[in-house]
């Protein structure tokens, strides 16, 4: 039989929780931003694209959360997400987005 896959457990809660609280929040801001920008229409208070991007912050922060908890360790939480949200950030700040007025 062949070495089967470490099971997930319960250790490392706090590691994993914090990414996801922390890089999981970054991660979802920035993804929204990454949907204001690209998406179909104006970004404004009243459009329909900026209330759907107000609205899709919240299950995407909760989403990338409960994914933390598939994580091996709290490192790798840490680490993986951090990466992300460096990367959508990136790619915020390389195109412009993120700092237009």
């Amino acid at each position: 039989m062949a070495d089967a896959a470490p099971q997930l457990s319960s250790k490392n809660w706090f590691g994993k929780t914090s990414a996801g609280v922390i890089f999981g929040f970054v991660l979802a801001i920035g993804l929204c931003g990454i949907f204001a920008a690209y998406g179909p229409g104006s970004v404004s208070f009243e459009s329909a694209q900026g209330q759907v991007t107000m609205w899709l912050t919240a299950p995407l922060w909760a989403g990338i959360l409960s994914f933390s908890f598939l994580f091996r360790d709290g490192w790798r939480a840490w680490g993986w997400l951090g990466l992300a949200s460096l990367l959508v950030w990136g790619l915020l700040f390389a195109t412009g987005f993120a700092g237009a007025k």
